[in-house]
């Protein structure tokens, strides 16, 4: 897996979501550069388990969309003769 990494107006965008965070429910100044560090910290150590739970979803869709395929070439089948 490649490490998770967001483009700067991303970045920017989640810090500051990070810092109104907690500032409402903590009631605590985040400055930016520790907002900074928590992302990167829980991209690093919980972001594989938001990846790979984004593969087992995707793997699911898959999987059923090929089910569906699969039983549309059941439905064109030609009965065969007596």
């Amino acid at each position: 897996m490649a490490k998770i990494e967001f483009n700067n107006a991303e970045k920017d965008e989640i810090v500051r979501a990070i810092q109104r965070y907690f500032d409402t429910e903590l009631d605590q100044e985040l400055g930016q550069f520790d907002a900074e560090f928590l992302l990167d910290f829980f991209a690093e150590k919980i972001g594989p388990r938001f990846y790979n739970q984004a593969l087992s979803d995707a793997r699911l869709v898959v999987e059923q969309r090929l089910e569906g395929i699969s039983d549309g070439f059941y439905e064109l089948e030609k009965p065969l003769p007596r």
